[in-house]
């Protein structure tokens, strides 16, 4: 007999504390590291490498100034925004463009490429590592065209592996989107690129911004290739921190204050465009 004053379809009370049990758990485990993280930037170096103490002896911002001096970091921030934000803008393009011909368009071959596109996120980042560095390095001889160690190799590095996954999502994202917006849009004069960018786009912004999202958390945080891609000029921050670490010496308070600011960036991204990247992710989920 249910309790009174209690939903007939109201959860068992043992689901409910399991669930919160279960929840605080996850909390505490994903919680701790960054509370680890964030007290380790507010101590001197000597406290942590010392004993680890939970609460700091004496809190410092000195951290914070030092990741500046010590390893060009406001470089590598530079070169992280101008790779990360042209792979996005670029494989965001590329892809709204391919996925609306795929989703409204029937040609010889279609499947074919679908399946060729998705199955492309089977393989590891490492087999294609080698191949795209003698690419480069052939390109740049034959041409002069330096792609090895410059921006613009990297960025055509990222977006071997964000274009293909970006065009399958857009394409279940433009399947949800009735095709007679397309129809009323050419009946009122538009052609299938009017359609596109008038009528198509404004209704696929939450998907366009998930797959922006995307690529652009994938390129700002990608170690394997930029760590052999590029040189001291054109360094991300991802290969950057390891700076902090010499022969000598590993500057472990400037380390945990270095990743907390190149946080900053993706969290502040995510979290203002978090209600796009729910819908966008869901919308060609059930049609």
């Amino acid at each position: 007999m249910a309790e009174a004053g209690k939903s007939p379809t109201a959860p068992p009370r043992s689901f409910v504390w399991t669930r919160r049990v279960l929840l605080t758990l996850l909390t505490l485990f994903t919680a701790t590291p960054l509370y680890v993280m964030l007290s380790s930037s507010l101590k001197p170096l000597q406290d942590v490498t010392g004993a680890f103490r939970w609460f700091p002896s004496r809190v410092t911002f000195q951290p914070y100034l030092d990741i500046w001096e010590t390893v060009p970091l406001g470089r590598y921030f530079v070169n992280s925004l101008i790779v990360a934000g042209a792979a996005t803008a670029c494989s965001v393009v590329i892809a709204v463009f391919a996925a609306y011909a795929v989703s409204r368009y029937r040609f010889r071959g279609k499947q074919l490429f679908t399946v060729t596109v998705l199955s492309t996120q089977m393989f590891p980042g490492i087999l294609f590592l080698l191949p795209l560095f003698l690419i480069f390095v052939n390109i740049g001889n034959a041409t002069g065209v330096a792609l090895y160690g410059s921006r613009g190799g990297l960025i055509l590095t990222y977006m071997t592996f964000t274009l293909p996954l970006s065009i399958w999502m857009l394409v279940g994202y433009f399947d949800s989107i009735p095709r007679d917006l397309d129809e009323a849009a050419q009946v009122d004069g538009c052609g299938p690129l009017g359609a596109l960018v008038r009528v198509v786009v404004p209704a696929a912004v939450p998907g366009i911004v998930a797959v922006a999202i995307y690529s652009f958390m994938t390129a700002w945080g990608e170690v394997l290739f930029a760590s052999v891609m590029t040189n001291d000029v054109t360094r991300t921050l991802a290969i950057g921190l390891q700076g902090y670490a010499t022969q000598t010496e590993v500057y472990w308070n400037q380390i945990m204050a270095a990743s907390l600011v190149v946080s900053v960036p993706v969290v502040a991204g995510f979290l203002l465009l978090q209600r796009y990247l729910v819908a966008g992710l869901t919308a060609g989920a059930v049609k």
